[in-house]
């Protein structure tokens, strides 16, 4: 049985850095804002066992003039529970968080190769691709409520 859960920033880094930032230093795995209080942090387990995170951050993106904006960002599952609907799951829950604190749109940037997966989600892209040095190509999707 799989379980979301909210968890601490310091409990995402494990995965993060297997998944996103993989032969990298942990402190690549440190995105500006996890702490703050208006993040929200969430894993998915299975038993005790952590395999998938994503986290949250009440932030505006200057492409959208929606008043309450929301960031996915560090949305990551294991290699092993990849493909199986745990990332769906994920998704979901940081979706209903969002929508639950009034979000108007919930937006981030998407690795070139998981922009199907957002798509069957209802995401859109807006804009062209963009490269971040030593992680690839990705695209600013967003979701209206």
């Amino acid at each position: 049985m799989f379980i979301t859960k909210k968890i601490t920033t310091f409990e995402t880094y494990t995965i993060r850095q297997e998944v996103l930032r993989k032969g990298k230093p942990i402190e690549t795995c440190y995105f500006d804002g996890d702490n703050d209080s208006s993040t929200t942090h969430f894993g998915l387990f299975e038993n005790e066992n952590i395999i998938g995170v994503v986290s949250v951050y009440k932030t505006n993106s200057l492409l959208f003039t929606d008043e309450i904006q929301f960031q996915i960002r560090g949305m990551a599952v294991l290699e092993n529970f990849q493909n199986k609907g745990h990332g769906e799951q994920l998704l979901k829950a940081a979706e209903k968080y969002c929508w639950e604190e009034k979000a108007n749109l919930i937006w981030f940037n998407a690795r070139e190769k998981a922009v199907s997966f957002y798509t069957k989600s209802g995401f859109k892209i807006v804009g062209n691709s963009f490269d971040i040095p030593d992680v690839g190509i990705h695209f600013v999707m967003y979701k209206k409520n």
